[in-house]
């Protein structure tokens, strides 16, 4: 197999035509042990008989609950573990056939491990990502210095580019380990939890990134996530890992619907609505509470009283012996069980009076 580079062929869009994507054929992943009495080793299988695929132009997001595999199927991918059954197609290559430096040029890898960048620059650090096309000297041409440059701007991080990479915070660090990745021109993409760590904004932020070059670009990107309810929206397609090892594969909508998220993240106190797509608690109603609220206040009432193990009912139901009323100004009226009126102020005087109830 030979390393020689190739002009990039757009589509009629004029974006990168990135064939084959990612794809797994009779894959099981797991680990190898060695029996000491025995001097023979042994297979363990977490996850088997997987035939994913992850296509060019689509973020796919790897869910489950911890301990489901998914990092070992990650790694699996990425050729960090060999696969104990199986094959796996990178870029339209075969992965057990492909050599490192050209698989290097096919695919890109950001880890969930610390990197020290010791004394290099945001610039480069970045710049680490065009080894795979330097050749034996290591030292950057024109068009590699162009291909950094692309890629920290990609990700935002073009005004970091002078900084010392060891004092980003969290979330600039993943901006430029993303933009590394770029910097390869990879045909694929994997990342293990990109955003952990981060904040909610920040956490946003990276993955509409990460589907918007996906599709821009024509890249295959896959990424392991516990940000569920936020993998839902933005992502093209999930592979979910439930907890009797059997992996999912379609469009977010298509595993809400078939019920397999519920299926696997559901707990004692914790009930996914399919309807939102966002997680509640699971909990009894000890009694009915009849709201007059406007569209706006009414859903944070709902949320306030479900705390308290109060449902909310319509205003004409002879089960609810409680009344709230919006009086405006963050105002409410509250009418108890017996009758007694009270006045309170926000919800937090909400919460604590109707705890009494």
């Amino acid at each position: 197999m030979t390393d020689t580079m190739t002009e990039p062929v757009t589509d009629a869009t004029g974006r990168p035509d990135r064939p084959g994507g990612l794809v797994t054929r009779g894959l099981a992943v797991g680990y190898r042990t060695r029996s000491a009495r025995r001097g023979r080793g042994a297979e363990r299988a977490v996850l088997a008989g997987l035939g994913l695929e992850a296509r060019a132009g689509e973020l796919t997001v790897l869910l489950g609950p911890n301990g489901a595999g998914k990092s070992t199927l990650l790694r699996t991918l990425c050729g960090l573990l060999p696969p104990l059954d199986g094959r796996i197609r990178i870029g339209g290559a075969d992965l057990a056939q492909t050599s490192p430096s050209a698989l290097a040029r096919r695919l890109a890898v950001v880890l969930t491990d610390r990197v020290d960048p010791g004394l290099l620059s945001v610039r480069e650090l970045a710049g680490l990502g065009r080894h795979p096309h330097t050749g034996f000297t290591g030292r950057l041409t024109a068009a590699d210095h162009a291909a950094v440059e692309w890629s920290l701007k990609a990700v935002g991080a073009e005004h970091l580019a002078d900084r010392p990479a060891a004092e980003l915070s969290d979330g600039e660090r993943q901006r430029v380990l993303t933009a590394r990745a770029l910097a390869q021109e990879p045909d694929v993409v994997l990342l293990d939890e990109p955003t952990a760590f981060l904040d909610v904004p920040s956490r946003v932020a990276l993955t509409v990134l990460l589907r918007d070059l996906a599709r821009d670009k024509g890249l295959t990107v896959v990424v392991s996530t516990h940000d569920l309810e936020l993998a839902l929206r933005v992502a093209d397609a999930v592979w979910l890992v439930d907890r009797a090892s059997h992996v999912h594969a379609g469009a977010p909508e298509d595993l809400i619907r078939s019920g397999a998220v519920a299926a696997a993240f559901d707990a004692d106190h914790l009930a996914f609505d399919p309807a939102s797509g966002t997680f509640g608690l699971r909990r009894t109603a000890r009694a009915a509470v009849a709201v007059d609220a406007p569209a706006d206040v009414l859903p944070l009432l709902e949320r306030a009283l479900a705390r308290e193990g109060l449902a909310v009912a319509d205003q004409d139901d002879p089960a609810a012996d409680r009344r709230v009323s919006w009086d405006g100004a963050d105002r409410l009226t509250l009418t108890g069980p017996g009758g007694q009126v009270v006045h309170v102020h926000g919800f937090h005087e909400l919460t604590r009076t109707v705890r009494t109830w």
